[in-house]
């Protein structure tokens, strides 16, 4: 009996367990209904417009770099990572004061049309003909905050971030993370909005949250677990596991006795 009563206890114990793994696996798989070779038009993506408040490196490049020296502001050099070492804040009207040129509306603008705006009065000004102007951002940060393994506040070095990229800087997200709401506060002209990915689902790649935009916030929301959880420690989970089974043990014992 007592062999009886341990084999229907490890059967038991393992339908638990392997529903238990499959439940698991539904909540923390990412693009779980998106197919091999499933090809999808890129949607919802544009390029990144310069806004009030953002901080610009705008360097002019010459054959005779004494010309092209007048347009960049004193002791700006290019790095190694083609920044310079002063940039142009954006006012709250949108515009930075150029050398020479002067006033200029750059909020809306992409950084390619600013580069070739600038080149191009520059070159209808007959002030330096065939220069090169290279426009880039000094403070492309988002923000990775919750259940994820390294939150924090990261600067991004390309135009195209998306959330995954994000969460990747993030160190992904914890076990406890909720992979199907993951909420994206925005600000732009004024007006703040909240959006929310479900990173389970591939219809993530169209959501308007997927592509992020300057000084985005993204938080990750925990999961009905670490809520009930939130006063005990992780580590304690083995003790939660030994108790259930423990349990299922002395039940079918007194079933079967």
């Amino acid at each position: 009996m007592n062999n009886k009563y341990s084999f229907l206890t490890f059967v038991l114990l393992s339908a638990v367990l392997a529903l238990s793994a499959c439940r698991s696996a539904k909540e923390v798989v990412y693009l779980q209904d998106i197919q091999t070779e499933d090809m999808q038009k890129i949607l919802n993506y544009q390029d990144i417009k310069i806004k009030p408040g953002d901080l610009l490196s705008i360097f002019v490049s010459h054959k005779e770099p004494q010309l092209s020296a007048l347009f960049n502001p004193q002791g700006a050099t290019m790095t190694e990572f083609g920044q310079t070492v002063a940039g142009y804040t954006v006012d709250l009207e949108g515009n930075i004061d150029f050398p020479i040129i002067g006033r200029i509306k750059v909020a809306g603008l992409t950084r390619s049309q600013l580069s070739s705006m600038i080149k191009n009065r520059l070159d209808e000004d007959g002030l330096l003909k065939d220069a090169v102007v290279t426009v880039t951002y000094r403070n492309f940060n988002v923000s990775v905050l919750g259940e994820v393994n390294t939150p924090g506040k990261f600067t991004v070095q390309s135009d195209r971030v998306s959330l995954l990229d994000a969460l990747a800087l993030a160190g992904d997200l914890t076990i406890y993370g909720r992979r199907d709401s993951i909420m994206v506060l925005r600000e732009n002209e004024g007006v703040r909005t909240v959006m929310f990915a479900n990173l389970l689902s591939k219809d993530l790649l169209n959501s308007q949250a997927f592509y992020l935009q300057q000084n985005d916030v993204v938080y990750v929301k925990p999961n009905r677990i670490k809520a009930q959880q939130s006063g005990i420690n992780q580590n304690n989970n083995v003790n939660v596991w030994l108790s259930a089974i423990s349990l299922l043990t002395t039940v079918f014992m007194l079933i079967f006795k």
